[in-house]
């Protein structure tokens, strides 16, 4: 999936980086650097669902991309699960017309626009954490101790962990939390960090302006909390779609779908 994927993002303004999970074995995808534009983020990381190992990988990520010296417009950030929905060419045309532009899914948790990110902010989770009986002591220090709140009078915000982002942001966001230690503390207690860390920080910011509530990626959650995995069933819906991407794609679940994108959208998949 990760190889169709970056075939199906090959262009010769973009350049691919791939955060490769700690635990895998990085041999297993030694070959997708010899497909052009192709590097893996050196600091690697183990994440954990729901943890702020996840954040880590993102942000370890970004700083890599940055250090490049580059000039991108945006870092789109993508799991191996996503796919594009619209012909690369058209993606890219759009970003180098907003260039000045973020795009990520940001609703209010403290305003009640978003009511399930009410537990991400008040309750504890060690999950990122490694000791004995972790779960136990998190539950009876939610049961004794007062809700939390953000440090610093941030105001909580959050929804898709799925964005694309102008580097100005990106940096913004890194350089804001290694300022500010007791909000690492805060977000590595944050069950689910990823789904409020970036929005939490930027709509907070200088920067709240450039941002654009609308994350660019087609998600049917279909009433559930988890997104459905696209068939060939769902490719007039994918097709009619003004977003951009869309997720999430399972290989082992319809090969079918893939294909079909792949000659809708011009895509040489070899």
């Amino acid at each position: 999936m990760l190889q169709r994927l970056i075939q199906s993002l090959h262009n010769a303004d973009a350049d691919i980086y791939i955060q490769l999970d700690a635990k895998a074995n990085i041999q297993d995808f030694a070959q997708l650097e010899t497909m052009g534009n192709v590097w893996f983020v050196k600091q690697r990381v183990t994440t954990g669902w729901g943890n702020y190992s996840i954040i880590q990988a993102t942000l370890n990520g970004f700083n890599y991309i940055l250090q490049t010296g580059k000039n991108y417009s945006h870092l789109n950030l993508l799991s191996g699960q996503d796919y594009p929905i619209k012909p690369i060419a058209q993606i890219q045309q759009f970003l180098f017309a907003n260039a000045d532009k973020t795009f990520l899914s940001s609703f209010s948790i403290a305003d009640g626009e978003w009511l399930h990110g009410n537990t991400r902010i008040a309750k504890y989770s060690f999950g990122d954490y490694n000791f004995p009986g972790k779960y136990q002591l998190q539950n009876i220090i939610n049961k004794l101790l007062p809700n939390r709140k953000p440090p610093y009078h941030l105001k909580p915000y959050g929804r898709s962990q799925w964005l694309t982002i102008t580097p100005e942001c990106a940096e913004y966001a890194i350089n804001y939390l290694a300022a500010r230690p007791r909000l690492k503390h805060f977000f590595r207690m944050t069950w689910a960090v990823d789904e409020v860390f970036f929005q939490t920080i930027l709509e907070n910011s200088p920067l709240k302006d450039t941002l654009v509530n609308d994350n660019l990626r087609y998600i049917d959650q279909d009433g559930g909390n988890r997104p459905t995995i696209f068939t060939i069933a769902n490719a007039d819906m994918l097709m009619a779609s003004e977003k951009l991407f869309a997720r999430k794609f399972d290989l082992d679940v319809d090969k079918e779908i893939y294909d079909y994108l792949d000659n809708a959208l011009n895509t040489s998949v070899k």
